[in-house]
């Protein structure tokens, strides 16, 4: 076997034993900036979760993909959508008030990561520009019912996500398996 090939190999091998020695998320807890309720991780156990981190400022994008999944997790009760915004709670409550321009039946609860520093526990990239703001870029991560990463989506820019329809195909695939 040549130099090259065991080099791959050992490279291989160190990033299966990684994967393999993962742990499962620390558990996390967030507040509500909407009312006095909170998302605790370890209370969802057993559940699906998807994380949405959102950008922080006003952004129109974000409005669009929180009632999009919103609208989703009307029809999906065994998942846990949590929608993640860096922002004020002044800021939360002034932008989630553009939520409802198209008629939810229920307005989700906006969940604060102050600093962003869940988003980075999860490493959201961060150092894109956006309103004159270096922001997180936006992401949604899935987590399995003992909080292990199924997949994730990073955006490249404030209106790169992934749909509410390929998130459905994504998950209905990972179900049939």
């Amino acid at each position: 076997m040549s130099i090259i090939a065991r080099s791959l190999m050992f490279v291989a091998m160190a990033f299966a034993a990684s994967v393999a020695s993962a742990e499962a998320p620390t558990n996390f807890t967030l507040q509500s900036a909407l009312d006095n309720s909170k998302f605790d991780l370890s209370a969802n156990k057993g559940k699906t979760v998807v994380l949405h981190f959102l950008l922080k400022t006003e952004c129109p994008y974000c409005q669009k993909y929180t009632r999009e999944y919103a609208k989703l997790a009307a029809t999906t009760p065994d998942i846990v959508h949590v929608f993640i915004k860096p922002d004020s709670v002044e800021a939360i409550k002034s932008w989630t008030e553009g939520l409802n321009k198209e008629g939810l039946d229920k307005l989700p609860k906006i969940y604060r990561d102050p600093d962003a520093k869940l988003a980075d526990r999860f490493g959201i990239p961060d150092g894109y520009r956006f309103h004159g703001q270096k922001v997180h870029f936006p992401a949604l991560v899935a987590l399995d019912g003992n909080g292990i990463e199924l997949f994730r989506y990073i955006g490249k820019n404030n209106g790169d996500r992934m749909s509410s329809k390929d998130f459905s195909v994504k998950i209905e695939s990972m179900n049939s398996k």
